[in-house]
């Protein structure tokens, strides 16, 4: 699972180098604003909706969540193999074994971040006004 993973990942990102992105993109902080914005529903220019559009599409795909699927499945590995070699070698956990877990609660935070923009689709056509 981890090298299908891995080529969803290769895939996600290949396709977003390969578009042309807003040019708003390109500022410090843009994100959070627009995505500020967004939430307030607070009326967008054009090249905001654009922007926050490009954005909540990119939580939206599929493929965007082999990120952090590939983080899961590397802690879990590391834990797992941790905890074989205690089972077959004997001795007691250290807090070396569960290191592992950092990955995999770093994985769950960022489905949280994805979902969360991705569930502002519904208030984006909402948000059509024009500064």
């Amino acid at each position: 699972m981890a090298i299908v993973f891995a080529t969803c990942v290769f895939l996600y990102i290949t396709r977003l180098e390969n578009r042309t992105p807003a040019p708003m993109g390109e500022q410090v902080g843009a994100h959070k604003a627009v995505l500020a914005k967004v939430r307030k529903r607070e009326p967008l220019t054009e090249e905001e909706l654009e922007y926050a559009t490009e954005l909540v599409n990119d939580a939206r795909n599929p493929l965007a969540y082999a990120i952090p699927a590939v983080l899961f499945t590397m802690g879990f590995f590391y834990v797992v193999g941790c905890l074989y070699e205690l089972h077959v070698h004997g001795g007691n956990p250290s807090f070396r074994t569960f290191i592992g877990g950092i990955p995999m609660l770093t994985s769950m935070n960022i489905v949280a971040q994805l979902r969360r923009v991705a569930r502002l689709k519904k208030k984006l056509p909402t948000a059509v006004g024009v500064c």
